[in-house]
């Protein structure tokens, strides 16, 4: 599957044996789950019912929108949740999550995060910002992930016990060294919670996650989960937004905070976006197919010249992440600059390294995607620190996925630094 990629565009001999060494490996076999979950899509679209008057969404107010109430029905039903709040006002899944946790916690109460420190932008507005849960009150405990890198139950248990109003669970990876936790792994955690602290909500992060395996953290147990809507259930297509979706009490819980009480989930308009958002998700388990399919070859390719990667390629995927550990900053701007070679939009920027809120460390991204943070489009990041690892997300065809990883491993040899001693 290679051939037609390196016929068209020119490697370098190394980047080139090591790709089609690369290519051997993968085959490009599908996700195990992808096909499950085409049909689980499907049958929601079955059994949702929508009709073409349906696609179009209402100015103002928002009341009676026909796009946001059949897409919020249609998402609860791919995702095995009593009901979804799906809007263009919760602008990523940041948003969502804080939203979701603020809405569960008043002061006094105690929130205990299940899967070690969170991602940077997350813990500051939980710990470290002004207005962040904290500082309005709310007590924070913070439990490390066992030494598998899965959750340590134990632990969970016995700060439950002590008294916990919620639990939040990071499924993805972010920016740290750790592995990414899969939907039944979630509902281990909110069975354990459950029995220490019967009347705690669980809340679970599911960016980059959604339809990447057969079930989600809902069908096993879990009260909340959120994320953004221009990753992996937008397809590529949907235009911003995020989404909160479990419990119906809890989502009118965080419909009521993020709008206004009486109000709740009633207001929100989808201006006309509604066929983006609904053709998005009927496309996306193709999509993340392809995506799931790409991060193989990078990873591959990539263990070929001697990076530690995890996953490794062929391993079950839990999400859409790649993490390549590239061992020092000079490697991490190479890559990153080389990756942005293959995109279809800003092929020509240069990236640098640059503050971005809430996180210590400079941070360097690619990204070229035609909508602004879609990470289901092939982008990566990397914090300039140890132990120096890029994170690469998306890409909507295995092609791209192809040419984006060949792009940052020419850029490496370019600068004598492909290889590395193992």
């Amino acid at each position: 599957m290679i051939e037609a990629v390196l016929e068209r565009f020119v490697f370098s001999d190394e980047v080139v044996v090591a790709a089609r060494a690369a290519d051997v490996r993968t085959n490009g076999q599908p996700h195990k789950t992808n096909a499950r979950v085409r049909a689980n899509v499907l049958a929601a679209f079955e059994a949702e019912g929508i009709a073409e008057s349906d696609l179009w969404g209402t100015l103002g107010y928002g009341y009676d929108d026909p796009a946001r109430m059949r897409y919020e029905s249609l998402l609860a039903r791919v995702l095995g949740a009593e009901r979804a709040l799906a809007r263009l006002s919760l602008v990523s899944g940041t948003h969502a999550i804080v939203a979701a946790l603020a809405a569960c916690l008043a002061s006094g109460d105690r929130l205990v995060v299940a899967t070690g420190r969170p991602y940077d932008t997350l813990r500051n507005a939980l710990v470290d910002a002004p207005f962040s849960l904290v500082q309005r009150g709310i007590a924070y405990d913070e439990i490390p992930l066992g030494a598998d890198g899965g959750p340590d139950l134990n632990r969970i248990a016995a700060a439950c016990a002590r008294g916990c109003t919620a639990v939040f669970v990071q499924r993805s990876r972010g920016y740290g060294p750790r592995r990414s936790l899969s939907a039944a792994e979630c509902g281990a955690i909110a069975s354990t919670v459950k029995r220490a602290a019967p009347d705690a909500t669980i809340v679970v992060d599911n960016c980059y996650g959604e339809l990447v395996e057969e079930h989600e953290p809902t069908h096993f147990g879990v009260d909340l989960i959120a994320g953004s809507l221009i990753k992996n259930l937008g397809g590529g297509l949907a235009p911003g937004g995020a989404y909160v979706a479990g419990r119906a009490d809890l989502v009118e819980r965080v419909a009521a905070y993020h709008y206004a009480p009486g109000l709740g989930g009633a207001v929100g308009p989808m201006l006309g976006f509604g066929r983006g958002f609904m053709q998005g998700l009927f496309l996306a388990p193709l999509i993340v197919g392809e995506v799931l399919a790409g991060l193989d070859f990078v990873a591959a390719l990539f263990a070929e010249l001697g990076y530690p990667v995890e996953p490794l390629p062929g391993a079950a995927r839990v999400d859409v992440v790649q993490a390549i550990r590239l061992r020092d900053p000079e490697r991490l701007i190479a890559f990153t600059r080389g990756l942005q070679k293959a995109m279809p939009v800003n092929a020509r920027f240069a990236p640098e390294p640059g503050p971005v809120p809430g996180y210590p460390e400079p941070v360097i991204m690619s990204s070229g995607a035609f909508v602004a943070g879609a990470t289901i489009e092939l982008s990566c990041d990397a914090p300039l620190r140890a132990p120096y690892e890029v994170y690469v997300q998306g890409g909507a065809m295995r092609d791209h996925a192809v040419l984006g990883a060949l792009r940052a491993a020419e850029e490496l040899a370019a600068r004598g630094l492909l290889r590395v001693q193992t």
